[in-house]
């Protein structure tokens, strides 16, 4: 997720946890701080730009590693944030410590439920989870968390219980988590149908929420030889969705099958990328984030002898944003009112 939800999210957390046994203001700080850590990873340079995308969110978002971090933290949060505590205060490095594991923990989770990928099982395994039933940027899950924490904030200047509208902004936060589970699922079961209505019933089937909503859900179906797209609003008439099929480039993809770089997008995307040879370049394309011809992640491989030698130094040439949609052809979208494509990509 973005910045701003994860720094959120984790003084949200935090504050829960601490309770009235720090101040709110000690309590939130710290969150913010926690929930932004594991993205710290976004600063490492791996040598070129798909390694620095398919190394983000591994060991930095391993469960293992964080697990074993959060004491640590723990332990450095009461030195620096206590260290003033009068004689006989609570030593609270232990709560202190499952405050930063929560938080680290919940960062490593919603980064899962976007369509990016999270390597949480490092070092066992360097499969990439990926739910995507939310959009990396999602205001009506950061909103109410935010409010909550403003509002419990402002509870806490005034001397009152402050701890209410807190957890129930995480409480809403959880339950809309689910029901983007359940939107998706529902997407899925009506692509499946539409899929097998048009004569691709075999496909890899991907479903990923649509910028800044849950009502609006792009399809993605890949077969060994095309990319088909469409979308689906929950407000549609119907089950109708119509497709739009691409060529994969599967003969470029099995000339260079061995290209570290290809084999790399491959285990990390587990299937939707393209190749193509465009004035005399090779491009591979993560077909995950985006939508048709707008991709947040498109790569030059170098030319078709480069990659034959073995020599390639991938660079990334597409732009973070790019859409000649409007926000208002978004709504008329997400409302079931036409079938123009929905707008904006953006980086996780």
């Amino acid at each position: 997720m973005d910045s701003l939800t994860q720094a959120v999210l984790g003084a949200s957390v935090t504050v829960a946890v601490m309770g009235r046994r720090t101040s709110f203001a000690k309590a939130a700080l710290v969150g913010a701080v926690a929930g932004t850590v594991p993205d710290l990873d976004v600063l490492i340079d791996h040598g070129d730009d798909l390694l620095n995308m398919v190394r983000h969110r591994a060991e930095s978002h391993a469960l293992f590693f964080l697990t074993l971090a959060a004491p640590l933290f723990g332990w450095l949060t009461h030195q620096l944030v206590d260290r003033k505590a009068p004689a006989g205060a609570p030593n609270l490095t232990a709560r202190w410590s499952l405050a930063w594991l929560l938080a680290l923990l919940t960062h490593v989770g919603i980064d899962a439920m976007t369509s990016y990928g999270t390597q949480f099982l490092q070092p066992f395994t360097d499969h990439a989870f990926a739910v995507g039933s939310v959009f990396i940027i999602d205001p009506l899950y950061t909103l109410p968390l935010l409010l909550g924490l403003l509002w419990s904030g402002l509870r806490a200047r005034r001397g009152v219980d402050w701890r209410g509208p807190n957890r129930w902004a995480l409480v809403f936060s959880c339950c809309y988590l689910l029901w983007s589970v359940g939107a998706q699922h529902q997407v899925r079961s009506v692509a499946q149908q539409a899929l097998a209505e048009q004569g691709v019933p075999d496909a890899q089937l991907f479903v990923y929420a649509t910028p800044f909503n849950t009502v609006l859900w792009r399809v993605l179906a890949i077969t060994p030889t095309h990319s088909y797209e469409g979308f689906y609003s929950l407000l549609d008439q119907g089950h109708h969705i119509p497709l739009t099929a691409t060529q994969r480039g599967q003969e470029y993809l099995q000339r260079w099958a061995s290209v570290p770089a290809v084999q790399a997008m491959q285990r990390f995307t587990q299937g939707p990328i393209r190749m193509e040879l465009r004035d005399s370049r090779v491009l591979l394309t993560d077909l995950r984030m985006g939508h048709e011809p707008h991709y947040s992640f498109v790569f030059d491989l170098g030319t078709p002898a480069q990659l034959d030698a073995g020599q390639t130094q991938p660079h990334k040439v597409s732009a973070v944003l790019s859409s000649g949609f409007s926000l208002s052809a978004l709504i008329d979208r997400i409302l079931g009112r036409d079938l123009r494509a929905p707008a904006a990509t953006a980086h996780p």
